[in-house]
């Protein structure tokens, strides 16, 4: 979206931070977590390649909900494609799971509204922050 003021063009929009699994693939969850956390905050948008864990998910919101203030953080919106159990044939024999994630949107609630979600498609609406 740009807008123009005095014959300068000011251009507005949302920033996207896109991360590989390489770059998040050696970090503790709550690495990730604070990542995400830390983007979130400033009003972008991340959308993670290999997404979150329920159990970092549930994490996350839980810590979300704690650091939620009326006139500074409204929270999140998150959403990821359904994770997959993975287990090879000694895997099932020995009881292990194998849960493999897959990709994770996550932004501000004020400003990301998932329109629709199944399977292998997220559709989601980006708005821009409103002026405080």
């Amino acid at each position: 979206m740009a807008k123009k003021t005095k014959g300068k063009t000011k251009v507005q929009g949302v920033q996207i931070d896109m991360i590989s699994e390489d770059f998040t693939s050696a970090m503790t969850s709550m690495e990730k977590i604070n990542l995400i956390l830390e983007g979130v905050r400033k009003g972008n948008i991340v959308i993670l390649e290999r997404g979150l864990t329920p159990e970092e998910e549930a994490k996350l919101i839980e810590i979300t909900m704690a650091k939620i203030t009326p006139d500074n953080f409204v929270g999140i919106e998150i959403e990821s494609y359904p994770s997959r159990q993975k287990s090879s044939f000694l895997d099932r024999l020995l009881g292990k799971k194998v849960i493999e994630t897959r990709l994770t949107v996550v932004g501000p609630a004020d400003q990301l509204k998932t329109l629709r979600r199944d399977h292998g498609f997220i559709s989601a609406m980006v708005s821009v922050r409103s002026q405080r």
